[in-house]
């Protein structure tokens, strides 16, 4: 995937080259920084004190050391005095300028940190936004893989509105408790439930749920008693008055040439999700490139779906390229069934899904912030 959003410790990346956030005397002082120079070593210091300082906006480069990565791009993001003081053109720069000396070197791959919305106050939700729009136009000509690195959930921040709406939503459509995976404390979800809620008591033992049909075990000395063995050789009574149960008639075979053949089935295959694809790609009057770059997939991953009629992708590559081509709820649900999927009110991730698809807002790395906030996949190959 070109932009994934990964929750990880920046220096455990192992990628051709991190970013660091540092300030002008490359101090290692605090945050991201002081990691970065702890785990490489002694050497990253000396070896910044030769690069002469860097302005904020610049990017300057240095071997990774003891990092598992080749190499450290060092950039210094701007103070927020709030706004006005040319603070996103000098984070717009920081990112061109990492991406630009990546290139330069030939790395495949690049980890970034959330630059200047920590320490330096500027506000996540619109350094996370600068961060997104430059490196998806970066990624508009380049296969490099670029990771947006956040230590916890917390430090990835939605809108507090987008995020509002969205439980809103989720609460108004969700049939299960919010949860990882099915379990026997399953039970269907209320309005007057909350995510954090306890889970309910878990269902009594399949001995205590049993119809009525069958006596209850009788306890003697301890022991339980068990049913006559007449009990299953005797044949089932049949009412009197009622009329004989007819005899199963047994299956017929197709015959060859029959209407129902499997051969004239197969014949009649509906459209695969490759097929109906590649004909929405012409149809919104789009390139390969285009859709693939504007869906997050890997030119490799769209390469197998155009050479192979009958690919089968996995839901959330499926449901990205449903937002690349800006597909209605009704295409959507077309595509996914292509695929062997569907959208249901039983799956948080789909129901996110539903929800931007009925705002029609098809803004994928938006889609995918609020994905991460609730742990679900995130689109893309």
């Amino acid at each position: 995937m070109p932009l994934t959003i990964v929750r990880e410790d920046l220096t455990r990346m192992r990628c051709d080259a991190v970013v660091n956030a540092t300030d002008p005397f490359f101090s290692g002082s605090g945050g991201v920084d002081m990691a970065i120079h702890q785990a490489a070593g002694p050497a990253l210091r000396r070896a910044c004190g030769r690069l002469g300082g860097c302005r904020p906006g610049e990017a300057k480069l240095t071997k990774a050391y003891r990092l598992p990565c080749r190499y450290v791009i060092h950039t210094v993001g701007p103070v927020w005095h709030g706004g006005s003081q040319g603070e996103e053109a000098v984070l717009r720069s920081c990112y061109r300028e990492a991406l630009r000396l990546a290139e330069k070197k030939g790395c495949r791959s690049i980890a970034f940190p959330p630059i200047a919305s920590e320490s330096l106050g500027y506000p996540k939700e619109e350094a996370l936004r600068i961060a997104s729009d430059e490196i998806l136009r970066f990624l508009e000509h380049s296969e490099m893989q670029v990771s947006l690195v956040v230590f916890g959930r917390e430090s990835f921040a939605v809108g507090k509105k987008l995020f509002t709406e969205v439980a809103e939503f989720i609460d108004q459509n969700y049939v299960e408790l919010h949860s990882l995976g099915r379990s026997q404390n399953w039970r269907p979800y209320d309005a007057q439930t909350r995510f954090d809620a306890p889970a309910a008591a878990a269902p009594p033992p399949f001995s205590e749920t049993v119809g009525a049909a069958w006596p209850a075990e009788e306890e003697a000395d301890g022991a339980a008693l068990p049913m006559p063995e007449e009990a299953f050789r005797a044949p089932c009574p049949v009412d009197a008055g009622a009329a004989p149960l007819p005899a199963a008639r047994p299956k017929a075979a197709s015959a060859p040439g029959s209407s129902f053949s499997l051969e004239k089935l197969l014949g009649q295959l509906d459209e695969s999700f490759s097929q109906m694809l590649l004909r929405k790609i012409d149809e919104r009057g789009m390139t390969d490139a285009q859709c693939y770059k504007r869906a997050n997939i890997d030119r490799k991953l769209f390469s197998k779906i155009r050479s192979n009629s009958q690919y089968k992708p996995s839901k959330p590559t499926a449901v990205a390229f449903a937002i690349a081509l800006e597909l209605s709820e009704a295409e959507t649900r077309e595509l996914l069934e292509k695929a062997g999927f569907a959208l249901s009110r039983s799956s948080i991730f789909d129901v996110i899904i539903l929800y931007f698809l009925q705002k029609g807002v098809y803004d994928l790395f938006q889609i995918n912030e609020v994905l991460f906030a609730y742990d679900q996949s995130l689109l893309g190959g």
